[in-house]
This record gives C-alpha cells, sequence and structure tokens, in this order.
C-alpha cells in the first residue's frame, strides 16, 4: 500500500511539473483554421524551404518578372486618368502650344496626366521603361537559356511558355504606346492597318472588323485599351504563373560543379536567402526605373501633337522591338502579283506576315528539332557551357545578327543621314547581308567554340601557364605549368562526349543493320536525313580528355613537380640537375627567372 502511494506522490509530482496549454493567438487560432481547412502547413513547410542554386545569370529572369510587377502598378495608377474615347473635343490643358486644339479624349487625357496629375508624367515614363526593359530582359533570358542548354528535357514547354511570353510582350507593347492617339502612334495604327490589308483574300475583312470600319473609324483606341489592360496581362500573368509553376516543380537548373549532380539542387533555401534576395532584387528593378522615368524623357507625345490621318510624323521609328519587321519591309524588293482585279502586295505580306510567324516558328521548335537531332531523351539539370555545344551556339549566333541586321536595316535612312550616305546603298548591302552575315557568323562562332574546346583539354591535360620561366641543362627554356584547380576541372569534364556512330543500313542478308553498340538502326523515311544531321551537329566536336590521358597528363605533371622540388632543394649548393636529376655546372641563370 504504501509503495502504490509512493507511485502516486511521483506521478502528482510529475504533473505538477508539466506544461500547461495556453490558449493560442488570434493570429496563431486563424492559421491554425486555415491549415485545418487547406493543407497549407505542409505545402509550405516543403515550399518555403524549396533550395534555389546561386548565380549572377538566374537574375536575367528576375528582372523580367519584377519588370512586369512595376508595369502592373504604373499600369494601374494611368488607368485611373485615361479616357479610351476618340471622340474630338477641344484640349483646355496646361500645355499651352496645343490649348484649343482639336484632338481626341484620349490624347486629350494622356495630356494631363502628364502635366496636370501629380506624379502623373514619372508613372507614365515608368510605365514606358519597364516595358522597355521586360522585353529586353526576356529576350536576353531566352538566350542565357539557349546557351546554356536549360532548354532540353523536361523544360521544353517552359521554353515554349516562354517564347509566347515574348510575343505577347511585344503585342502588349504595340497596344500600349497605341493608346495616346498622338500622331507619332497613329501613324504605327496606320501602318498596321496596311499590313493587315496585305493578307490575301481575308485582309480587307480583318481590317473591317478590327477598326469597325474604314480606316480610322471610332473603336480602335477603345479595343486596343480593352486587349491592352484586360485581355493580354490576364494571358501574361497566366503564362507567368505556369511558368514559374514548372521551374518549382522541374526544380531549378544549376552549373555543375563538386557536389552538383543531375539528381540533386545545390543552393539556398526560398526563406529567408533567397526570398531577401529576390525582394532586394525587386527594389533594385523598381528603383532604376523610377531613376530612368524621371530623368529620361521618353514618348513624349506633345511634341508630335494629335493623331491627323492626313499628316505622317518625319522620321517615325517603332518602339525598337518592332524594329526588325520593319527593317525587312524597308529593304524588301517591290514584288506584286496581280490576279484579275486583285493584287497581292508579296513585298508587305512576306516581311511582316510571313517571316514573323516563320522565325517565331522556329524559335518557339528549336528545343525539339535539337532533341531530333541528337536523339537525346535523357533527362538535364545541370547547364552547359556554351562552348560546349558548339553547333547549337552557332545557331543562335546566326539567329541573333540575322535579327540584328534586320534591326539595322530599320533606321536604314537614319544610318544614311549619319554617315552621309547613300540610302540605296545600304539598302542593297543589307538584302545582300541578310543572306550572307547569318552564314559567316554561324562558321566564325563554331570554330571559336571548337578551339575553345580544344583549350580547356589543353588546360586541362597540362595546366594553365605561371609565367615562371625554367632552363635545362641543355639551355631550352620552358614555361611552368600548374594544374587547373579541381573544382575548375571538375566543372570542365562534366560533360556528355558526343558522338556519332554511323549506321549504314540494312546488311546484305537483310538483317536489321546496328552499330557498334548493338542499337538498331531507326526506321523511317527520314531516318537517312537524320544520321547525316547529327553526323553535321557534331562535326568536328572536340571531346574531353578520358579518364587514362588524364592520369597519364597527371602522372607526368607530379614528376615534373617532383624533379623541380629536388633542383630546388640543391639549389643552395651551387648545382644544377638535368632532367634526369643528374647534377650539370652552376649556372646563375636557372629557372625561376619571370
Amino acid at each position: 500500500m504504501s509503495s502504490h502511494i509512493t507511485d502516486t506522490s511521483k506521478v502528482a509530482t510529475s504533473n505538477s511539473s508539466a506544461a500547461v496549454a495556453k490558449k493560442p493567438s488570434k493570429v496563431g487560432a486563424a492559421a491554425g483554421w486555415a491549415d485545418e481547412r487547406l493543407g497549407l502547413a505542409a505545402m509550405g513547410k516543403k515550399n518555403l524551404r524549396k533550395v534555389f542554386p546561386d548565380h549572377w545569370s538566374f537574375m536575367l529572369g528576375e528582372i523580367a518578372l519584377w519588370s512586369f510587377v512595376v508595369l502592373l502598378l504604373t499600369g494601374v495608377f494611368l488607368t485611373l486618368w485615361f479616357r479610351p474615347s476618340m471622340s474630338e473635343i477641344a484640349y483646355n490643358g496646361s500645355y499651352d502650344q496645343l490649348r484649343g486644339i482639336m484632338m481626341s479624349e484620349a490624347m486629350a487625357s494622356t495630356l494631363d496626366i502628364s502635366f496636370d496629375v501629380r506624379g502623373g508624367l514619372l508613372m507614365r515614363q515608368m510605365h514606358h521603361w519597364a516595358a522597355m526593359l521586360f522585353i529586353a530582359s526576356m529576350m536576353i533570358h531566352l538566350l542565357r537559356v539557349f546557351f546554356t542548354g536549360a532548354h532540353r528535357k523536361p523544360r521544353e514547354l517552359n521554353w515554349v511558355i516562354g517564347c509566347l511570353l515574348l510575343l505577347l510582350g511585344t503585342l502588349e507593347g504595340f497596344t500600349g504606346y497605341s493608346l495616346p492617339d498622338d500622331l507619332l502612334s497613329g501613324t504605327g495604327v496606320r501602318a498596321a492597318d496596311g499590313f493587315i490589308k496585305a493578307i490575301p483574300v481575308v485582309g480587307t475583312y480583318v481590317s473591317f472588323f478590327l477598326f469597325g470600319g474604314e480606316f480610322p473609324g471610332e473603336a480602335i483606341i477603345p479595343r486596343l485599351y480593352t486587349i491592352h489592360v484586360l485581355l493580354i496581362p490576364g494571358l501574361l500573368l497566366a503564362l507567368i504563373a505556369a511558368h514559374m509553376l514548372l521551374l518549382v516543380y522541374h526544380k531549378h537548373t544549376q552549373w555543375a560543379g563538386p557536389g552538383r549532380t543531375e539528381d540533386n539542387v545545390v543552393g539556398y533555401p526560398m526563406l529567408p536567402v533567397y526570398a531577401a534576395k529576390a525582394g532586394g532584387f525587386f527594389f533594385i528593378v523598381f528603383g532604376v526605373t523610377a531613376i530612368m522615368g524621371a530623368t529620361m524623357s521618353i514618348n513624349a507625345v506633345w511634341k508630335f501633337g494629335p493623331y491627323d490621318p492626313t499628316k505622317v510624323t518625319a522620321g517615325s521609328q517603332p518602339d525598337w522591338y518592332m524594329g526588325w519587321p520593319d527593317g525587312a519591309l524597308r529593304i524588301m524588293p517591290g514584288i506584286e502579283s496581280h490576279i484579275g482585279p486583285y493584287t497581292i502586295a508579296w513585298n508587305i505580306f512576306l516581311p511582316i506576315i510571313v517571316l514573323p510567324g516563320l522565325l517565331f516558328t522556329v524559335l518557339l521548335l528549336l528545343p525539339f528539332l535539337e532533341a531530333w537531332i541528337t536523339g537525346d531523351k535523357r533527362e538535364h539539370h545541370l547547364l552547359q557551357r556554351p562552348r560546349n555545344a558548339p553547333t547549337r551556339t552557332a545557331t543562335m549566333v546566326a539567329l541573333m545578327t540575322l535579327y540584328g541586321l534586320f534591326w539595322a536595316a530599320g533606321g536604314n535612312d537614319i544610318i544614311a543621314i549619319l554617315f552621309n550616305s547613300s540610302i540605296n546603298d545600304i539598302t542593297y548591302f543589307l538584302r545582300a547581308a541578310v543572306f550572307i552575315g547569318p552564314v559567316i557568323a554561324f562558321v566564325i562562332t563554331r570554330r571559336i567554340c571548337i578551339a575553345l574546346q580544344r583549350h580547356d583539354n589543353e588546360m586541362l591535360l597540362h595546366g594553365y601557364e605561371t609565367g615562371v620561366i625554367m632552363r635545362s641543362a641543355d639551355g631550352a627554356y620552358s614555361e611552368k605549368h600548374l594544374p587547373v584547380a579541381p573544382e575548375k576541372a571538375y566543372a570542365w569534364t562534366v560533360r556528355d562526349r558526343g558522338h556519332v556512330t554511323s549506321i549504314e543500313g540494312p546488311s546484305t542478308d537483310g538483317a536489321t543493320a546496328e552499330d557498334a553498340n548493338g542499337v538498331p538502326a531507326p526506321k523511317g523515311r527520314l531516318a537517312g536525313v537524320r544520321e547525316k544531321v547529327r553526323a553535321l551537329y557534331y562535326a568536328d566536336d572536340v571531346q574531353k580528355p578520358t579518364a587514362e590521358e588524364l592520369a597519364e597528363a597527371h602522372h607526368h605533371a607530379e614528376h615534373e613537380h617532383a624533379l623541380q622540388a629536388a633542383l630546388d632543394g640543391h639549389a643552395a649548393d651551387g648545382h644544377q640537375f638535368d632532367d634526369h636529376g643528374g647534377s650539370v655546372s652552376e649556372n646563375p641563370l636557372r629557372g625561376g627567372e619571370h
């Protein structure tokens, strides 16, 4: 009985020291209520601790993201005062030079925002500069993704989404700078009407439907406004959300290095490190955009005046991202076809309608074309150095050259004025350059990449130059080399051995041909074409050193280092040694001098 009491007393003592549950705070209660119904705790714990690799090039995509956020913020501000109407009124605002002039309500409200709304001009210019940054950063981000191989499986759909974002961003920019209804933007809308009418058969009907009648009508500004503030932003938000979700699902790509494999991610967690960096980067983008909006004038509509269909702005140019189709239009020869009473203006239809659609389709299909050529069906999470994919890198440089030449052609009149040259000579040169330039760029870029591959192999096998000059026993001078750092050597050698196994076709006895590894030859009409293209794709590529070659090179380097150490150890005795350790006469010019 006494034992039972003792046990009871122990229990009582234990209970007296137990923690007492306290009533949760209001925030805790709300969090618990939400977690019980939505399961946010488990999802948040997993995703908030998600690891992201760290590299400066990954911030290029974030510039596009934060520029879009700035666009949304400034766009909401502008929406409060902008009136998307083409009804004509007399302007009675603060800008004296245009007071009393008849113009559309859209133009008048743009002037009011610029001169009468507090902070309006700053918001307008921030909005325009953010649009420029948004498109430019998307282009550079797209280049980074392609050059480093981040578009390969399983990220092909994310590449497609990125291309669609670039296309929609360009259309959003066009609809946006058309809204003020000034003489410059009106000239652009007038050009767009001509482009639409150049489409065979249906062009005139599409133009009539879009403008609500004959150009310019009274419906185009309200319709562009709806597209600009509702339709395209909604699509952009949906695609950005899908882009980010796929990024989280597939995990972020990373550069090769020690400890980094195709199955892991080495970096920092979302909270607190990455969130703090991303938040700080947003304020940097916002601040830079604000400085640009405050100090760099852009789209000064008051200098152009209201749109008048009978006038055209001298030296008018579209925004830079619309310059390349304009350049293609300028250098296209005047080719027309007459079929009965109908005229097909090929000189407008081909450069404005067909060419952009064709190049965008090629851009969209690049990951799938590469996978078809190489036959690579593996998942890739480690990035490639551009030099290790010479054909891919050269292909994009060729496309960049084509884009740049078209873009330069869009300013052929400005170039002619600045350099006091003939605009006809410039046009003829660019007509040839758009065909020859990309080929030259492709060849040069590919050869540079192959040369860099050879340089890497030389560094891996023989080390880097130290600048230390050594003299041998027979008087020959050589430079001392040291092996590259293990981290760098690892990053350089973590790459595929691109190779092509030639398959000739069915054997004479009717059996299916196989390569050296026993893989049967692919079947189909395009199998032969694919093999030939694959051979060209990998032609002249320099393979990384084999393990045996690296071991032999390291053994030779260790022998040289041991010999040099022996030489240095006996230098105090006034002796020199030949390559085999034999003593030679003293010489004051022994190795080690620079």
